[in-house]
């Protein structure tokens, strides 16, 4: 027909209006990244790294720093070594046998090698406790033996600790310390206990007596194992036996020298049965 127009339809059958865009598919839209995600190999991880990184080497820094303040540095050195406890030591006795390193590193003394060293030099000393006194000092505390028994030796005395260590010797007996005489030569009982056996039997005595009892002992004579005999002051005597009971032997003894203060003998070697006579 005259005038007619045909309309060109596109490929998907609707007819072509001409329009801007029109029979173009548009493309698909890509999938939203997770919030905060970065694109792949962008480096989101990064900062997590940088700061363990930092981290890492402020701990190293400081390792260091506390390692140096403690070894290499003059703030935490040995200025002052102190020495306590002593009786008849001096203070000075015990500085010298320590030698203690002074201007070393405080934390790289060695404590237990400065104790073993005062034992071995003083042997005197019982124990001793090193301590490090920060910033600067070192303490050394003492604790020294104490005689219960001395031996005679010549003009001079060995002096016995309750322990039966024999400690030292010196010119003049301490007051107060029994003088132990051994008379058991003639013992029967000589051949199955011989001298170092009687002495600990009685340095067990003379460590067991009361305070009043040991202060007025003068001489511990032993005639056998089960044969001992105190000699007191004011001429008196006790018949021990042997170390036995030393604790009810002593409560007796002191019970029996309050009730009859005038006797010049007692016997408490079976200490439900006491004794005395001269009073």
């Amino acid at each position: 027909m005259a005038g007619a127009t045909t309309a060109r339809r596109g490929p998907s059958g609707r007819a072509g209006g001409g329009g801007k865009g029109a029979g173009t598919p548009k493309p698909p839209r890509p999938p939203k990244s997770p919030k905060g995600a970065g694109p792949r190999g962008s480096g989101g991880g990064r900062p997590r790294r940088v700061r363990l990184l930092a981290t890492l080497a402020a701990a190293a820094l400081l390792a260091g720093g506390g390692t140096w303040a403690l070894y290499g540095s003059s703030w935490l050195r040995v200025e002052k070594v102190t020495a306590s406890g002593t009786e008849v030591l001096t203070p000075e006795q015990v500085l010298s046998a320590a030698a203690v390193p002074v201007g070393a590193p405080l934390v790289g003394v060695d404590t237990d090698e400065i104790a073993e060293r005062v034992r071995a030099r003083l042997p005197r000393i019982d124990s001793v406790d090193v301590v490090r006194a920060w910033p600067h000092g070192i303490g050394l505390k003492v604790t020294e033996r104490k005689p219960v028994l001395l031996i005679k030796k010549g003009t001079d005395f060995i002096e016995v600790d309750a322990g039966g260590v024999r400690f030292d010797t010196v010119a003049k007996a301490p007051v107060g310390v029994p003088l132990l005489e051994m008379a058991a030569d003639r013992s029967p009982s000589a051949r199955r206990f011989d001298e170092e056996r009687l002495l600990k039997e009685a340095v067990g005595i003379a460590g067991s007596l009361p305070d009043a009892v040991a202060k007025e002992t003068l001489q511990v004579r032993v005639r056998s194992f089960d044969s001992v005999v105190l000699e007191l002051t004011k001429g008196r005597s006790v018949v021990w036996g042997s170390g036995e009971l030393g604790e009810a032997k002593g409560r007796a003894l002191t019970a029996l020298l309050k009730a009859a203060p005038k006797a010049d003998h007692f016997d408490v070697s079976v200490p439900t049965a006491p004794a005395v006579s001269g009073s």
